[in-house]
């Protein structure tokens, strides 16, 4: 049996932000609640203004919950929900980067049924949220084409990411022109988190022809235009297929799951306040070390779709598809920003690897790993992510 989500509607195009207005309507929307990053509703850039000025020619009452700086955690979530309550809205509108749209994802949630706990979002068997549109400024969460909100629980520290088919969005804007000052740096972590997400959900498990499908056409795109973007942010026909490549990816993991590298990743990230996609780059080339023995084929495959020579046998194309990894990460800094800001203190890295394992091990991702590892297994990933952090 085979199970495909996504969401209903999607628009494409420069330009297409412009038609928030008619696309509330669309979804039956009279109040809106605006969830976004604290700086993209600052007045250096604008964007909170922007969708005022939009939203008020349509007619339509708006308010802005802006408070996520970072990754969102549960105080986050109670903020936006004390917004939604107080703006009485009756649609949600989300627009910056996975944080923003998972963060929206919950408060449409728990705004529909207060009563109900985040982590308990899977038992449900209806969520009858609030309307919720997606407006992504970055290319790389593909959140807005899935069904899981990633949040910080603010008490426990651990990333919760509960799942449910009512999460995905009703409508999708992909704006190219919403991506193109973004920074390298967060082009290369964002890419290679998108990456990440197309690459884990063609090896899962729980792969099937469909995911398949979204997951090999986004590796392609990727290997084409995330170089391109890294050197020349002002590429709009590069911005533009990096973000149909990362909705792509975000409908390949939420039908057939990410793994391993996600599941570490988010104790990483979690442990050491790295950027997610910075996270899951630095363990993929270890993960997929890891599952090379039991997934050799399909990483033949991902070797061929970043553009390896096909005609190489399938062990080269396999080996190949881990260099090709390792040599993004050298392009794109990815070694040296976790060296130089992040992981500086290699000691206490170390001792914080049990603590990261347990994790991990708790999380979503390591029953639909290709090879399904134990603890000494995840230990020996960070461990030597470790020892690249430290040549």
């Amino acid at each position: 049996m085979m199970t495909f989500c996504g969401p209903k509607r999607l628009e494409v195009g420069f330009n297409s932000f412009s038609r928030i207005g008619e696309l509330v309507k669309a979804i039956g929307g009279n109040k809106v609640l605006v969830v976004m990053d604290a700086f993209l509703n600052s007045p250096q850039i604008g964007l909170g203004k922007k969708v005022s000025d939009i939203l008020s020619e349509a007619g339509i009452p708006m308010a802005i919950y802006s408070g996520i700086a970072n990754e969102p955690n549960s105080d986050n979530i109670t903020e936006g929900l004390d917004a939604a309550k107080e703006s009485e809205c009756d649609c949600i509108v989300a627009i910056g980067g996975g944080s923003s749209i998972d963060a929206a994802k919950a408060v449409a949630a728990l705004a529909a049924k207060p009563d109900m706990i985040f982590s308990e979002i899977p038992k449900q068997a209806r969520l009858g949220r609030l309307p919720l549109i997606a407006i992504p400024t970055t290319s790389g969460t593909g959140s807005e084409a899935t069904r899981v909100s990633v949040i910080n629980n603010s008490k426990t520290g651990i990333k919760e990411n509960p799942g449910h088919p009512e999460l995905v969005p009703d409508i999708v804007i992909l704006d190219p022109q919403l991506v193109m000052t973004l920074p390298p740096s967060l082009t290369a972590f964002t890419g290679m988190d998108a990456l990440t997400h197309a690459m884990e959900a063609f090896v899962s498990n729980k792969a099937n022809s469909m995911t398949d499908l979204y997951a090999y056409k986004a590796m392609e795109m990727i290997g084409q235009a995330l170089p391109k973007v890294f050197a020349n942010g002002k590429n709009e026909e590069e911005r533009q297929k990096m973000a149909i490549a990362s909705y792509y990816a975000g409908l390949a993991f939420s039908n057939a799951s990410t793994n391993l590298a996600h599941a570490g990743g988010r104790a990483l990230g979690a442990y050491f306040h790295i950027p997610h996609g910075l996270s899951v780059a630095l363990l993929l080339p270890f993960v997929m070390e890891f599952g090379l023995e039991v997934a050799e084929e399909r990483y033949a495959r991902v070797a061929v779709a970043l553009g390896a020579d096909p005609k190489l046998s399938q062990r080269e194309l396999a080996r190949q598809a881990i260099d090709i990894v390792n040599s993004y990460n050298d392009a794109f800094g990815i070694w040296d920003e976790a060296k130089n800001k992040f992981i500086t203190d290699l000691e206490a890295y170390r001792k914080a690897i049990p603590e990261m394992v347990s994790n991990a091990l708790a999380g979503n991702g390591i029953l639909t790993n290709p090879r399904i590892p134990t603890e000494e297994d995840v230990t020996m990933v960070f461990e030597k992510l470790a020892a690249k952090i430290k040549s």
